[in-house]
């Protein structure tokens, strides 16, 4: 299946940089996003923001992303290298629009793609990705290239090998 490369590579950044607004998308002509947005182009606690500063009950933050490439390089043989964007605090309310959701500070949408988990053996990077919700003809194939790209970004950074990735489904 073609897919859009652009916004495959954007999405991806516009993630790992923690953002939740879609300007950065817009700038980069990416609009797969922009229906669950506010005025402003805020979609709430999004990906970015679960993945870059999971907000604690003490007020402080967690950068998943960084904590994972730490411990990959540190802790290889670690089971613990688990990114989860399912926040059950910043869920939206699912009875209220998504962009009454971005307003009220939740989540627009929940997160389709919610966790993935990374394992090291001899000298690869593999991922294995949980989608609890997955639209397989335009949503899954561009989740497989995204997170793809993504193992092989970390990959990398760790310098390792890339292994395998790993798909799995909730409702498809």
């Amino acid at each position: 299946k073609k897919l859009y490369t652009r916004a495959i590579i954007h999405e991806l950044l516009w993630f790992l940089n923690g953002d939740t607004n879609v300007q950065y998308l817009q700038d980069n002509k990416v609009r797969i996003w922009d229906e669950w947005a506010t005025e402003s182009g805020d979609l709430g606690p999004v990906y970015g923001a679960q993945w870059r500063s999971w907000a604690c009950p003490d007020g402080s933050t967690v950068d998943q992303i960084e904590q994972l490439i730490e411990q990959i390089k540190t802790k290889p043989n670690s089971r613990r290298h688990i990114i989860t964007a399912w926040n059950p605090a910043d869920l939206p309310d699912e009875s209220i629009s998504p962009t009454e959701n971005a307003e009220q500070g939740k989540m627009a949408l929940a997160p389709c793609h919610c966790l993935f988990q990374f394992y090291v053996a001899d000298g690869k990077l593999s991922c294995q990705l949980y989608q609890r919700s997955a639209d397989y003809f335009l949503g899954v194939p561009f989740n497989i290239a995204s997170y793809a790209l993504f193992t092989h970004m970390i990959a990398q950074q760790c310098d390792l090998a890339v292994g395998d990735f790993v798909h799995t489904f909730g409702d498809v």
